[in-house]
């Protein structure tokens, strides 16, 4: 394998990842980021950004992280393509391995690689994603007011989502698989007190419909094994999200899904040197900007660590 020592190694490049990048760049740092899995992070399939401060016009989500990336690199930052593989804490500095061939060694470690939502796996699904399909209502359903929209869940994220867009949309579904919700009782009583929200018990979704948008949604129904079509213009997954942070569970303290914990009101992780920023470890608010919030922190938090430490700044 081939090595080499770095000062902040940025994993991830999303909004969390590009804005440490930022700013440990214009404090010296002279950081190195890998773009990771998916470059861009989930904003890179989301079709209009109208959310994000300093865009009057809104944003197409790609070109965002164009621009996020570019601002990055004016500054020096070294962003290149690559995924960590593997990583190991236990020796100082702290190491990780990219693409199972190259080691780098770095004085701060930076995790901001994310989390995915977690899809039913349709065909159809995959297919109108950022055309009617979303698992972000907060970020899309302000372009479905007065429509007809569905909810497929049955926790609190689910519920969540239906009493969001219960504000917005003249009708929500809430499709859900058995006859009783996961939710906590406070939310299953927000859902149910809703004029607007009609819930689908024993319901799956078979196909979302539509060529080139949303129209409708195909549902079976467990308990009368009959199929029916309902006409909707938005279809929204709200069954979770998965932290991208498998690699790092054998070295920092996750919660019961994954998400790694940090020190409260910092980026800090139960590791020394090693921060997480973004929705790898926020699994509340989930949006792009607090995860550019806590990627400004980590930026922060490494470079004080790195001069408490007076440790040498490797160009």
């Amino acid at each position: 394998m081939t090595q080499e020592n770095v000062n902040i190694l940025i994993l991830g490049s999303g909004p969390a990842g590009y804005t440490a990048a930022i700013y440990a760049a214009r404090a010296g740092m002279n950081p190195v980021l890998y773009h990771g899995a998916q470059p861009g992070g989930q904003l890179t399939i989301t079709n209009d950004v109208e959310n994000y401060p300093g865009y009057p016009d809104g944003v197409r989500g790609p070109e965002m992280m164009i621009d996020f990336q570019k601002q990055a690199e004016r500054f020096g930052t070294d962003v290149r393509i690559g995924m960590a593989t593997s990583v190991d804490f236990n020796t100082y500095p702290r190491k990780v391995v990219i693409d199972e061939s190259h080691v780098v060694s770095a004085n701060a470690v930076i995790i901001a690689t994310g989390a995915s939502a977690k899809w039913l796996g349709l065909p159809s699904e995959q297919r109108l994603n950022g055309r009617g399909v979303s698992a972000c209502a907060v970020c899309d359903g302000f372009f479905f007011r007065n429509q007809e929209v569905a909810v497929v869940g049955g926790g609190d994220t689910a519920c969540e989502e239906a009493s969001y867009l219960s504000k917005l949309c003249k009708k929500v579904y809430m499709i859900v698989r058995k006859n009783e919700f996961r939710a906590s009782l406070i939310m299953q009583k927000r859902v149910l007190n809703s004029a607007n929200i009609e819930v689908l018990w024993n319901s799956e979704t078979l196909e979302i419909l539509g060529e080139d948008e949303v129209e409708g949604v195909k549902l079976h129904n467990n308990e009368t094994k009959t199929t029916s079509t309902l006409a909707i213009q938005g279809f929204f997954v709200a069954i979770g999200h998965q932290p991208n942070t498998g690699i790092f569970k054998d070295f920092l303290n996750l919660d019961d899904s994954g998400y790694i914990q940090t020190v409260p009101g910092t980026t800090l992780t139960n590791t020394e040197g090693v921060f997480a920023a973004g929705d790898a470890q926020d699994n509340v608010y989930r949006q792009a900007v607090t995860a550019a919030g806590t990627g400004c922190m980590a930026a922060l938090d490494a470079e004080k660590f790195i001069a408490e430490k007076e440790l040498a700044v490797v160009s």
